[in-house]
């Protein structure tokens, strides 16, 4: 049955959608055009389960739960970008977090980004650890700090690069290599690259997720999740997972998420640019205590990123000295959205103390570069200089 097994469906390009260009791709990636009508835009098929013609030859899918044809173009769609075996929808980001990890089991040790994103930190700390599942934090810049983790019962290694909020660079490669020869699985969160900018698997990472919420969906409109695995074997088992429990995602995300990624190329572009001005502008203030951006000159895990990355992101992080100071910004800026979340065509301030990581308790936040003042810029698509000015008089009034 459908719910068992990695479904792919076969290509209308012949001569495969991975010999196009990434931008390419994100139009014509080989189930864009309605087989059955012609039709530019993939259908929603909005059923909860399928006839069965011949009960002796079930049909691909058999009830949506297991598996829907609209949302298979969108998996097959994520694995192609990410040139991985088999892609997975889910509810939500945390949802294809969650599912993953359940392909550990009581008493297992996973190795972890210690500025992980606060809702996989809180899933790890206190639900997980409920099961028997236990983790290390660790400073993944320190690959001998990675090694030292180790233990007899550790089963994977979980990335993020770069790393929410701190934008810390995890070596992708010497990671997965140190990783595989330990028998370990690689999971990386991909969200604030996305496949436009960093493909894991091309550097040995065994899955692949995202929070598809974020840059991929892109319109502060779709609550999403995706996860492409390395190999078959492995999608099997994601498969079953996503299947056993329930945690997919419905037709209409799909539809507007597949939507959203159609423009990747064309926002990250815009976003980038205007993100890579902001953190200069901001670099050049006396009064910002340091700012995050793996595009900075001065920025320690630069190279390590440029090697495994073809962009920076739209992401910049940024100190101004205080909770109180953090605070003041916050009520006076007018133009971005303050709110949680990132990825948006318009821009997302965003104070992760209280936020993306109030589930961590303030002398971890601090221990892991997240303090009081930090405040997360998600560069959406407004004129920059629009940015740069309503920011400037929101630190300038909290002065």
């Amino acid at each position: 049955m459908s719910g068992e097994h990695c479904n792919r469906e076969g290509h209308r390009n012949a001569a495969g959608p991975n010999e196009l260009k990434f931008e390419t791709r994100l139009l014509h990636f080989g189930q864009e055009i309605d087989e059955a009508t012609g039709a530019s835009s993939v259908p929603l098929y909005q059923a909860s389960t399928f006839h069965h013609h011949d009960i002796h030859s079930p049909p691909l899918h058999d009830y949506s739960r297991s598996g829907n044809p609209t949302r298979q173009v969108l998996e097959d769609y994520i694995a192609q970008l990410e040139r991985g075996a088999c892609g997975f929808a889910y509810a939500s980001g945390m949802a294809a977090i969650s599912s993953t990890l359940m392909l550990l089991s009581s008493g297992d040790h996973v190795i972890v980004t210690e500025d992980v994103y606060g809702g996989t930190y809180r899933l790890l700390t206190s639900i997980l650890s409920r099961l028997g599942i236990e983790c290390t934090f660790v400073d993944m810049t320190n690959l001998d700090q990675v090694k030292e983790a180790l233990r007899s019962t550790t089963k994977a290694v979980y990335m993020e690069t770069p790393s929410n909020p701190t934008l810390k660079i995890t070596d992708i490669e010497a990671v997965s290599c140190w990783a595989r020869e330990e028998g370990l699985l690689t999971i990386l969160d991909n969200t604030f690259m996305t496949p436009l900018y960093q493909r894991p698997i091309e550097f040995g990472v065994d899955i692949v997720l995202h929070s598809a919420t974020k840059f991929l969906s892109g319109h502060s409109d779709v609550l999403a999740g995706l996860a492409v695995a390395r190999t078959e074997e492995l999608g099997q088992r994601l498969k079953q997972l996503q299947n056993g429990l329930g945690t997919v995602l419905g037709v209409q995300d799909s539809w507007l998420l597949m939507r959203g990624m159609k423009t990747l190329g064309a926002r990250m572009a815009h976003s980038e640019q205007s993100a890579a001005k902001l953190a200069a502008w901001l670099s050049g203030r006396s009064d910002i205590q340091a700012v995050h951006y793996p595009g900075l000159f001065h920025h320690p895990g630069r190279e390590i990123h440029e090697k495994q990355s073809s962009g920076y992101g739209a992401v910049v992080s940024f100190d101004v000295g205080s909770g109180q100071r953090a605070k003041e910004v916050l009520n006076a800026v007018k133009l971005p959205l303050v709110a949680v979340s990132l990825g948006a065509v318009e821009s997302i301030l965003s104070y992760p103390a209280m936020m993306s990581h109030a589930a961590m308790g303030e002398q971890v936040r601090h221990e892991r570069g997240i303090t009081d003042g930090l405040l997360r810029f998600s560069v959406g698509l407004e004129d920059i200089d629009d940015l740069i000015s309503d920011l400037s008089q929101a630190l300038e009034a909290s002065i």
